[in-house]
């Protein structure tokens, strides 16, 4: 009895010294700014595809983007998140400037154009949006559609369009590329001339499509994954890239983008995640999907139904300067734009 007592305990203790030195299961934490429903689906799959768990903390649609970075800021000393999925590129990049986010190099990189990657290696673009105007056409007569932002400042709309609350989101990263592209005095004159036009200021982009497709408004300013979202519910609505002719400024194109945090707690596992979603078959998903993203890669074949990337004429700007003047921007918008 002693010695099967004693062989007992040795199985035992083997067994407790096991479970000390068991790792946990793999895992990856994502801080997304895409919204839920087109990019829990791909995590999923990845999920199921590699066995490593993705444990995912989405935005609000009222502090989009923002809250996200901001919790990142927070927890600077403790990182709790891997990867940083945002839904425009120059909020990333101000982590960047902050040394929030580290290096990292995934193999599918390389095949994105160098104007959509960060040239040390720390954030990386793909899968864009654009910011267009949808213009209600039950409102609208086709002589009259706008072709402009600034078509937001012409009187004969006065109190008729809307655009989200630019302290958030596209629309604070569309104001802040317009401070870069325009210089500071035109661009606050801009905005001053949405202001007193009356131009109706909305809880978010998707509220914004939803009210020009229910004709509470002529048109608005929005993204093209809520407009498209309009067009698909067979509403009157049309969508227009703006300021696409030979002197206008271009249309502003937002890649998403993907950043590894520094400090982050599964590296491995992130840098893995990232070169996952930026292969072909996930911008060609998301080009398919319901949001109608525009593919940024040349090995993706299949174009976004909103656009084809061949066919815009983007914006020239330089986000990291409109990452500098952010903050200049968004000082602007909340004493001056939304002041009462």
């Amino acid at each position: 009895m002693r010695v099967v007592a004693a062989i007992m305990g040795v199985v035992m203790l083997v067994s407790l010294l096991g479970g000390c030195n068991r790792k946990p299961p793999d895992e990856v934490i994502v801080y997304t700014a895409l919204d839920r429903q087109f990019s829990e689906p791909i995590l999923e799959r990845f999920a199921k595809q590699t066995g490593i768990q993705v444990r995912t903390v989405y935005d609000s649609e009222s502090t989009k983007t923002i809250g996200l970075v901001n919790r990142i800021r927070a927890e600077a000393q403790r990182p709790r998140c891997d990867v940083f999925w945002n839904n425009e590129p120059v909020n990333t990049i101000r982590l960047k400037d902050e040394r929030l986010i580290q290096r990292c190099e995934p193999a599918e990189a390389a095949n994105y154009p160098a104007a959509d990657r960060d040239p040390e290696g720390c954030w990386f673009g793909f899968a864009a949006r654009a910011r267009v105007l949808l213009v209600n056409t039950d409102m609208v007569k086709p002589d009259d559609c706008p072709t402009s932002v600034r078509d937001l400042a012409d009187p004969r709309w006065q109190g008729r369009t809307g655009m989200a609350k630019p302290l958030f989101g596209s629309t604070a990263t569309h104001v802040a590329c317009l401070f870069a592209v325009l210089g500071e005095s035109e661009a606050r004159a801009l905005l001053d001339g949405f202001r007193l036009n009356g131009v109706q200021i909305v809880g978010g982009n998707k509220t914004c499509a939803e009210m020009v497709g229910r004709g509470q408004l002529a048109f608005g300013l929005t993204d093209t994954d809520d407009a498209i979202e309009e067009v698909d519910a067979g509403h009157p609505v049309k969508v227009v890239f703006p300021d696409a002719g030979d002197r206008q400024m271009g249309t502003l194109l937002l890649p998403n983008t993907l950043a590894l945090v520094k400090g982050c707690p599964h590296p491995e596992a992130g840098t893995q995640l990232i070169n996952y979603l930026l292969s072909a078959a996930v911008e060609q998903e998301l080009a398919a999907g319901p949001s109608a993203q525009i593919p940024l890669q040349g090995a993706a074949t299949q174009s976004s139904r909103v656009a084809k990337l061949a066919d815009l004429r983007p914006m020239p700007v330089d986000f990291a300067h409109a990452a500098q003047i952010f903050p200049t921007a968004a000082k602007y918008v909340e004493e001056k734009f939304l002041a009462p």
